[in-house]
């Protein structure tokens, strides 16, 4: 463990302020997007000082990056240094509009995994040990940053791009993988594969960790331990974000909660609607300031999701501040949750799930749709499952099916009120190709996970039609089956 993830709290916080005067220091008049915030707020950075002078410093937004970008195409003036000093390119998925582009120099990606490096160590990854990336290694950022990192401290790292799930499958067990980094739906879906397939189980191979992340499953109780008992091996969670880089990870010694790395970013927790910081153990929107990747910085950046933060020492020995239960939900997708509830009165006859609870698995959808779409126009039928509250809450509850997409209306089929299990998929047309959509569902107390993250295992899914709004029932565990609304049966 390095000596800046045990530093007191007070040392930590002054230790940032440094960082950040330099940081901003060395943008502006560099930086044409900050230099104009900068200017705008009024303030000169040399002036400022941190942390007392944090607040003062303009929240940045991902629709001011996407307008910036579209007004100074294609890359935006968001950019330190001299275009051809860039050589490494990322984009963010368009579930909520235009990708967003992000170059890095050689420099600022090798903060990127510096900062990666610390994911492995909180993981007990060491060297010898043998990673497998069943990733699709397209253009958003994911797991490049880990597969890049991981033999700059010794760890074989395998890639698993352009292969079939049975292929994934094979190559973990010939080559004794100890450790795969994939999504959560993923996991499961792999595991799902290998029983299908009636291989030996999961639980009896080689792998001992699973790292993953791009959806909050990790940090949902239900999904971690169903992955957890399927594969016989410890889950870590992990959370980033395209344009400010891998921000937490969970500890290998208190499961349940994701530490920043204070060492490289500065992360606010704000009420969303009065931007006024909120007290530990309150949930708020999470807000980064990102410190050593000065090519393409982001500074004070909303990032929609919402967490519970707390400051106190880790039982692990880290000082560093931990967001207890991963990432909630997105702000996005509360707002999703208020117009379904607005529109849907007749949900009311099925056992109420709570908000924060059912935020939750919507999250999860939608962090599956980011993943889901960078592999291609995929038309998936697949049910994540509605996570487990981190308290327990007594009696059963019946879920229903629920669409989440951004930039669309929340729909619902009045005809679909089967309480045995119910799933809405909606697709929409835009910009180049498909746009995913997942619902969360349960039924009783019956987990059902199961997501598909590959064009490869398309044909072990039910094609269905493209039209907006076309809608499928699965009953029971056999076929789907076209709802009344459709005149074609699947293929």
């Amino acid at each position: 463990m390095q000596r800046v993830e045990q530093l007191g709290r007070d040392e930590l916080v002054a230790y940032q302020g440094r960082r950040l005067s330099d940081l901003l220091a060395a943008i502006h008049g560099r930086n044409a997007f900050y230099t104009r915030k900068l200017n705008n707020a009024g303030l000169e950075p040399a002036t400022l000082r941190f942390p007392a002078d944090l607040g003062a410093l303009p929240l940045t937004t991902k629709s001011e990056l996407n307008a910036d970008q579209e007004a100074d195409p294609p890359w935006g003036t968001a950019r330190t240094e001299p275009l051809v000093n860039y050589t490494r390119y990322c984009q963010t998925s368009s579930t909520a509009g235009h990708p967003l582009r992000w170059l890095d120099t050689n420099e600022s990606w090798q903060w990127l995994l510096d900062c990666w490096k610390a994911v492995f160590r909180a993981a007990r990854v060491v060297p010898g040990d043998r990673v497998f990336f069943p990733f699709s290694f397209g253009p958003f950022l994911g797991f490049w940053a880990g597969f890049e990192a991981g033999p700059q401290m010794g760890l074989q790292c395998v890639p698993g791009g352009g292969m079939s799930s049975q292929i994934r499958l094979a190559m973990i067990e010939a080559i004794g993988a100890t450790v795969v980094c994939c999504t959560p739906t993923y996991a499961l879906r792999l595991a799902e594969m290998a029983e299908q397939e009636r291989r030996p189980p999961l639980s009896s191979g080689t792998v001992r960790m699973l790292i993953v992340a791009g959806e909050p499953g990790g940090s949902i109780p239900a999904t971690r331990d169903r992955i957890e008992q399927t594969w016989g091996a410890r889950v870590i969670d992990h959370h980033g974000l395209t344009e400010v880089g891998p921000v937490s990870f969970e500890c290998w010694e208190v499961p349940g909660a994701l530490h920043v790395n204070e060492g490289e970013f500065i992360a606010e927790v704000l009420d969303p609607v009065t931007g006024a910081e909120v007290p530990d153990g309150r949930t708020g929107e999470l807000v980064v300031t990102n410190l050593g990747r000065t090519a393409s910085p982001v500074i004070r950046y909303r990032t929609g999701d919402l967490v519970m933060r707390r400051t106190e020492a880790c039982g692990c020995g880290r000082t560093w501040a931990r967001l207890v239960g991963g990432i909630l939900a997105r702000e996005r997708d509360l707002r999703l949750l208020d117009r379904a509830e607005h529109r849907q009165a007749q949900v009311a006859r099925h056992q109420p799930l709570e908000l924060a609870e059912l935020a939750r698995a919507v999250a999860a959808a939608l962090r599956a749709a980011d993943q889901l779409q960078q592999v291609g126009p995929v038309q998936l039928d697949d049910r994540l499952p509605a996570p487990q509250p981190r308290e327990q809450v007594a009696g059963q509850r019946q879920a229903f099916g629920l669409v989440a997409g951004a930039l669309a209306e929340v729909r619902r089929d009045e005809r679909l009120h089967d309480p045995a299990v119910e799933q809405v998929a909606a697709q929409r047309h835009a910009a180049g190709g498909e746009h995913l959509r997942l619902a969360a569902g349960r039924a009783g107390d019956r987990d059902v996970e199961r997501a598909a993250a590959e064009v490869e295992d398309e044909e072990a899914l039910v094609r269905r039609e493209r039209r907006l709004g076309r809608v499928v029932v699965r009953r029971g565990d056999g076929l789907l089956q076209p709802s009344a609304s459709s005149s074609k049966g699947t293929a």
